[in-house]
């Protein structure tokens, strides 16, 4: 079973590119578990037609406990499809609701009973504090991504996932294998990316294009992969996926 934590700054289409390449990787044959790990749980709705799925948080809330099938929902492609969830709005704390999370998937042998060949974390990058580097620090991803553009908040939110990386690295958890450049069209994007990325000691991994099928997939509350199987575009995604897949050492 490979793990990996995919972050990025709000807004920055990391749930996006998530879905996208947990579509491409199912349909590869692959069995795939896409985790949410934002409070706005919003990472999985392109794999379950646009709808909203229970959170772990909120099962946890309303019944004091829960199992797998309560919050576990299989969606396009067959991709296992989870969201942590987030605290009632100006209440608690949303990167304690990840822990708690994590720890009730692991209590239920969640891993164990679905056998993925593959784990997706879809994280929000804005913050590193504890609870969102749970994938980092806890042992539960190998490799961490970093879903980017050259916009300048971006880039400094993909420069302290960077650091958070780095730092927990020394221990033995999640290594960085590189930036993915979700293109915004700016003026020198690439240029700008490169260089910040060789500022973080890493590379660019990959470079999406910006594609209006994106947006017009998400309408319809799917994938590209899904959508629009044929395109340029779901290649794209394709070819990210493998190159996930592929063995970073």
């Amino acid at each position: 079973m490979k793990k990996i934590a995919i972050y990025g700054k709000g807004g920055i289409g990391k749930s996006t590119t998530v879905s996208n390449v947990a579509a491409a990787m199912a349909c590869m044959g692959l069995r795939v578990m896409q985790i949410g790990c934002d409070p706005k749980a919003d990472s999985t709705r392109n794999l379950t037609g646009g709808q909203s799925i229970p959170t772990v948080l909120d099962v946890l809330r309303q019944k004091g406990d829960a199992m797998l099938s309560d919050f576990l929902v299989e969606g396009a492609c067959g991709v296992f499809c989870v969201e942590a969830g987030g605290p009632v709005p100006g209440v608690g704390c949303a990167g304690r609701g990840i822990i708690t999370a994590f720890e009730k998937l692991a209590e239920l042998n969640a891993f164990e009973h679905y056998k993925p060949d593959i784990v997706l974390y879809d994280v929000l990058g804005d913050v590193v504090c504890g609870g969102f580097a749970m994938p980092i620090r806890g042992g539960y991803a190998d490799e961490v991504c970093i879903v980017t553009s050259g916009e300048m908040m971006s880039l400094y939110a993909a420069a302290n996932i960077t650091h958070a990386v780095k730092s927990f690295g020394k221990r033995g958890y999640a290594t960085l294998r590189g930036l993915i450049l979700n293109a915004k069209n700016i003026d020198n994007e690439e240029s700008l990316v490169a260089q910040a990325a060789s500022e973080m000691d890493t590379q660019i991994l990959y470079h999406l294009p910006r594609d209006p099928l994106v947006q017009q997939a998400e309408a319809q509350g799917k994938t590209v992969t899904e959508a629009f199987s044929a395109s340029p575009m779901a290649v794209h995604y394709q070819t990210l996926a493998a190159l996930l897949l592929e063995d970073s050492r």
